[in-house]
């Protein structure tokens, strides 16, 4: 993946939140989140490009690879049939072109493997942006509730400042949820099913879980 995307996404997963807040505070809430929203849906957007030519030059390499392999493997059917017909010179022939493929096949296994694991990083990349966007809609929700209690403890300008940065979190939040929904990306607010999506994630959450802890606990006890 290109350096200044890897640069770029790195900055979008380990920026603060809390700055994205404090913004709300002073701006309008529509514009900030449909920003951030935007900045997360760009890099996807890249990131999904590179994994598609990712993808289509693993395609290539592989196809070669075993073109390469099956060619190795008709030449040596072939050189058996000219030692037993005494033809040195076209077992020799086809003896040369083996070697050749043999000196490419390395090549080709080398490239699948490293296209292969360019694979993974970039869909890890995907996951860590669409995580990235659950994060800041759950800390909202979060910033909200917590505003809002605060703003029942206290009086007066206080309370009033409190309850108008919980109200302006409210709204980003709903800003949040409207923009994914432009997205295309169900929200608890926009689809029926998407409390049914985020459980059924969850269990596929867990049971990784218990995957690696039955992992970790079978080293452990060998």
């Amino acid at each position: 993946m290109k350096e200044g995307l890897v640069k770029r996404v790195s900055r979008i997963i380990s920026a603060s939140t809390n700055a994205l807040l404090d913004s709300i505070e002073s701006a309008t809430p529509e514009l900030i989140m449909e920003q951030a929203v935007r900045e997360i849906d760009d890099a996807i957007g890249e990131v999904r490009e590179q994994l598609g030519k990712a993808e289509a030059s693993r395609y290539l390499s592989a196809k070669t690879l075993n073109d390469e392999n099956r060619r190795h493997s008709a030449l040596g059917e072939q050189i058996e049939i000219a030692v037993q017909e005494q033809r040195d010179d076209l077992a020799e022939a086809a003896i040369a072109k083996q070697m050749d493929i043999e000196a490419q096949i390395p090549v080709l296994e080398k490239a699948v493997s490293e296209t292969d694991q360019e694979i993974h990083e970039l869909n890890a990349y995907i996951g860590a942006l669409q995580g990235k966007k659950r994060e800041m809609r759950e800390q909202l929700r979060e910033y909200a509730r917590a505003s809002e209690h605060a703003s029942n403890g206290t009086s007066g300008e206080q309370r009033g400042s409190s309850r108008a940065t919980a109200e302006k979190v409210e709204q980003a939040t709903g800003a949040f949820n409207r923009v994914l929904e432009k997205a295309g990306v169900p929200t608890s607010e926009s689809s029926a099913d998407a409390n049914k999506l985020a459980e059924l994630e969850e269990l596929a959450r867990s049971n990784r879980v218990k995957e690696r802890l039955a992992k970790i606990k079978s080293r452990t006890e060998a």
